[in-house]
């Protein structure tokens, strides 16, 4: 159980949390409530674990020491919620119970109380078994007594007082942003919401506070915090909502060095939440470095298994596949992976079919096996002597099998990466006892989007370009690196950042490089640029997921499983019914008429 509950309280209900109680308290006279959680009758005795958020106190009735109570507790049912004073005794050593924190003591009430009936509940609180996901949801002030539950929320509390406390004594100021702004359409989809006195026109929910806390920045205030509460319109996925909570914050007269040490500080205070120590400084990659050793821009580095480029050799091979893909400009890239030389052809063909799912044209391999014999699909295109080099490089030792993609760098990298994971996961690489914290730095600041042929900025359009980079934004904006950088743990991107265009003109020029026309810049962004031209600081900071940062410290399998009350993988509140219809008064009085959703 997680600890925020210290000492004794007193109310008319209660003395003392349910699992606060202990052998200090034996001989005397405490108040508890809470809600029935399991009950016991043994001949005529009855036992009653009372529950609340802190856990339980095994409570007792004998109809010899007092008939009235013990009449109360045959009403009892699971989930009643009752008050109780008694007198706190010792256990019968034989009756200790160690798997609870108060398996030694017990009361026997003078006084019982029932203060609400219960129905059956949907489902089993206190029991360790699967439930579906949506009765949960749908159940959820329900679900939130089961103690796995309460102690996430308890952690999650304990991570951001923590947060709050570490931030207040760096002289951090927390700071409320505006929840309806002005919808700024550059990243994924805004919530909008109608304006009633201002017909046609349409607040949008905030994606994050990042344009607010830069004017914070040029307002003086040097130093922001928030715990934000920010809104997507996406699709979603285990580590997704339309609503979620970061850790916002920002800095001013810093460059990224600074920021850096503010959020190893924050996470070294949020892992101490549930005793992980935590060693500093955390290392760094590039994000060139990154892409090439792990084919990610988010590595997990609990496992050693590294990509390793073989585009030199295969460029001068006589294998015509590969051998164009290089010339073109892409390149071909390996991964080894130990003692798999003895799977067969169709293990072979579905890991080449994940590979094709994953977007790879094909996929190549190289079987070096046990006995010293060398089996490939493309080894009448490759010499001896590449044969052996790709060995050397590869590291391959008999019983290994060496897999190669080729195509542009961001399909290989991507393809690969995702194959690394696939093995360490399959072949228990992975030491899950591990904490790995690392950075990655030196992103581009620019990718070319396909789909709209233009750039792109890779986090955002006010991140700055590295110093020695930005001759780059005139003569080749794609090799400029950005001052941005990404926290990651364990594989997971749990933060992110940057030092900021403090600068008004060159502000305009990255919007002009991503393809906004003067006109466009003014109606989107002016009263940003406008902010700028009196006397805006060098700035930058970063936002942390809590929702995930939580989650992963607790090891649970979705941020569901940190909030209190989120909504399902469609977005739908199970328990409220959200999103719903309006009534047409309510559409009137917005300007607005609805239309018939389009069949998919």
């Amino acid at each position: 159980m997680v600890e925020i509950m210290q000492g004794e309280i007193k109310t008319k209900f209660k003395d003392c949390w349910c699992a606060n109680l202990t052998q200090e308290h034996i001989n005397k006279r405490m108040t508890v409530s809470g809600w029935v959680s399991t009950i016991r009758d043994l001949g005529g005795i009855i036992f009653v674990e009372l529950r609340d958020r802190s856990g339980v106190i095994q409570i007792v009735a004998d109809p010899g020491k007092n008939p009235e109570v013990h009449k109360v507790f045959e009403q009892l049912r699971n989930e009643y919620v009752i008050t109780a004073s008694g007198v706190v005794s010792q256990r019968p050593e034989d009756t200790f119970n160690p798997n609870v924190k108060t398996g030694t003591i017990e009361i026997y009430p003078d006084n019982v109380e029932i203060l609400n009936k219960a129905e059956t509940p949907p489902f089993i609180i206190d029991e360790e078994q699967e439930i579906n996901e949506d009765l949960r949801l749908k159940y959820r002030y329900i679900d939130i007594r089961r103690p796995q539950m309460i102690n996430n929320l308890v952690l999650r509390h304990n991570v951001v007082a923590a947060i709050r406390n570490y931030l207040n004594k760096q002289e951090f100021l927390d700071i409320e942003t505006p929840v309806l702004i002005k919808t700024t359409p550059e990243g994924a989809r805004d919530y909008l919401v109608p304006s009633r006195v201002s017909p046609g026109k349409f607040y949008a929910l905030p994606q994050s506070p990042q344009i607010f806390k830069q004017l914070l920045m040029v307002s003086g205030v040097e130093k922001y915090y928030q715990i934000a509460k920010c809104f997507r319109d996406e699709d979603l996925r285990a580590d997704r909502q339309p609503e979620f909570t970061q850790v916002d914050l920002e800095m001013s007269f810093v460059d990224s060095e600074d920021v850096i040490q503010v959020t190893e500080g924050i996470i070294i205070e949020a892992f101490k939440c549930v005793g992980i120590e935590l060693e500093l400084p955390f290392p760094r990659l590039t994000y060139r470095q990154a892409m090439e050793m792990y084919g990610s821009d988010r590595p997990d580095t609990r496992f050693d298994l590294q990509l390793f480029d073989v585009s030199d050799i295969m460029e001068k091979s006589s294998f015509a596949a590969f051998a164009d893909q290089v010339k073109a400009g892409g390149s071909v890239r390996a991964l080894s992976i130990p003692g798999i030389a003895d799977y067969s052809r169709k293990d072979m063909d579905d890991i080449r079919n994940l590979a094709i799912s994953f977007g790879a044209k094909g996929l190549a391999w190289i079987t070096y096996a046990s006995d010293g014999s060398i089996k490939s699909p493309v080894l009448k295109f490759l010499t001896e002597q590449e044969i052996g080099e790709i060995q050397r490089r590869a590291g391959a030792n008999p019983g290994d099998v060496v897999f190669f993609v080729a195509d542009k760098n961001e399909v290989v990298f991507d393809v690969l990466g995702r194959l690394r994971l696939h093995f360490g996961k399959k072949l228990d690489m992975i030491d899950e006892s591990r904490h790995n914290l690392l950075w990655v730095v030196d992103f581009p600041m620019f990718e070319h989007d396909e789909e709209e042929n233009r750039l792109s900025a890779v986090h955002h359009p006010f991140t700055s370009a590295k110093p020695e980079d930005l001759d780059l934004l005139d003569s080749d904006p794609l090799k400029c690196r950005a001052s941005a950088y990404d926290i990651v743990y364990n594989g997971t991107e749990i933060g992110g950042g940057s030092i900021r265009i403090h600068d008004p003109d060159m502000q305009k020029k990255v919007f002009s490089i991503l393809g906004l026309s003067d006109e466009e810049i003014q109606a989107k962004f002016g009263f940003m640029v406008n902010a700028f031209k009196y006397g805006a600081p060098p700035h930058g900071g970063i936002a942390l997921g809590l929702d995930r940062l939580v989650a992963l410290i607790t090891r649970a399998g979705s941020i569901r499983e940190v909030m209190a009350f989120p909504k399902n993988s469609q977005a739908r509140c199970l328990m409220t019914e959200a999103p719903a219809e309006v009534s047409e008064e309510q559409l009137r009085e917005l300007h607005l008429k609805t239309t018939p959703a389009k069949k998919k």
